[in-house]
């Protein structure tokens, strides 16, 4: 159910492209909230104007998506775009938006699309929390610092790309080379209908050296086996192995969580690498060797071993335990231009968190062409 309300923009009070957050009166009297805007979707509202709402997620006190949503300007009609494509995103929405897409027959990169094969060996990072994004890439430019980076943003979270902060600020500072939306997710840089053309135009539209699939901010979870939407990652690996590429999966690992099944290894991994993935994949971790490994990275380990490595093979699928030194990543990590969190923590407060997703950027750096990165072998156990 949607939850409506209405209001009278008050301010603009920040923006970051394609958004721009308000502070909106209610009609009711009862005070001010704040709200969001997508240019994309109703053009950015001006002090004084009335706006209807969507307050669901705000009244229910959700983190990720707890601003109200601009569904309407009523005395408005946004300037309209145009779109020489038929594709459609957020599809039978109220808000269905159409796009240009990658792979659409009018789109001047459709023959580029429709004639690409694969990926041609490219390195790609699939993790289950937008947070790991900025830790991946600091990871990449700590071993190779003029890589061409591009991110797909799928569909399992915040539909549109826009409302990532980190990838704005990431495109801004030319640590990514271009953000694909794919599936349903609108208002990258780029659009596609599957993970996999956008990995093809990551490719060989963006010319990519290596590309980054994450669900965007709003990571879902239940706290049952299967109910969670970073399982996705499954799936998005399984786009990079088909279609050629060199999968990497990035574990999400906390040394802070208070919730049981998220410390140390989170079972999001174990259940999205150990249970869902049918093709082999790089598992980057610390090796024994490394001054930092401790009894905390030795735990990882064995989760890793218990439950991933163990079930995988047993379906007949042989993962790789991939040694990845870690010389260097902290200060890569602090020299990244956004702010480093991850449900609410600091760098400071779960460094374990952004290392282990720095390992697996170095771990795709490591794998291009040129050379491996230090450290960077396969462990047999």
């Amino acid at each position: 159910m949607l939850r409506w309300e209405r209001g009278t923009v008050s301010a603009v009070t920040s923006s970051w492209p394609g958004v721009h957050r308000l502070e909106v009166a209610l009609d009711d009297g009862t005070g001010t909230l704040r709200a969001l805007a997508y240019e994309e979707l109703t053009g950015c509202p001006e002090p004084g104007e009335p706006v209807l709402l969507n307050t669901n997620a705000l009244r229910r006190e959700l983190g990720t998506g707890g601003d109200a949503m601009v569904v309407a300007r009523p005395e408005v009609l946004p300037a309209q775009a145009e779109v020489r494509g038929h594709m459609v995103k957020a599809r039978y929405t109220p808000m269905q938006t159409m796009v240009d897409a990658l792979d659409d027959p009018d789109s001047e990169h459709y023959q580029t699309v429709r004639a690409a094969k694969g990926v041609g060996g490219m390195p790609v990072v699939v993790a289950d929390l937008h947070s790991s994004l900025p830790a991946i890439i600091a990871g990449i430019r700590a071993r190779r610092r003029s890589a061409r980076i591009a991110y797909v943003h799928t569909d399992a979270a915040a539909l549109p790309a826009a409302y990532s902060k980190s990838a704005a600020r990431l495109r801004e500072a030319e640590l990514l080379t271009s953000v694909i939306s794919a599936g349903q997710s609108f208002g990258g840089d780029l659009e596609a209908v599957t993970v996999h053309s956008a990995l093809l135009g990551a490719r060989h539209v963006v010319g990519a050296d290596i590309a980054i699939v994450i669900q965007g901010p709003g990571n879902l979870g239940t706290g049952t086996g299967w109910g969670f939407s970073g399982v996705q990652a499954a799936e998005s690996l399984h786009a990079a192995a088909v279609l050629g590429g060199v999968p990497v999966a990035t574990l999400r690992v906390s040394g802070a969580d208070e919730r049981e099944r998220h410390r140390g290894l989170s079972h999001h991994s174990s259940t999205a690498y150990g249970r869902a993935l049918l093709a082999p994949v790089h598992l980057p971790v610390l090796p024994r060797t490394d001054s930092r490994y401790n009894a905390f990275h030795e735990s990882v380990r064995k989760q890793v071993k218990r439950t991933i490595l163990k079930p995988a093979k047993k379906r007949g699928v042989l993962h790789h335990l991939t040694e990845v030194d870690a010389k260097g990543l902290r200060d890569a990590l602090e020299e990244m231009p956004v702010r480093m969190t991850t449900m609410g923590r600091t760098l400071a407060e779960d460094y374990p968190a952004f290392q282990y997703a720095a390992l697996a950027g170095r771990c795709a750096a490591g794998l291009l062409p040129s050379g491996s990165a230090p450290g960077a072998t396969r462990s047999p156990a």
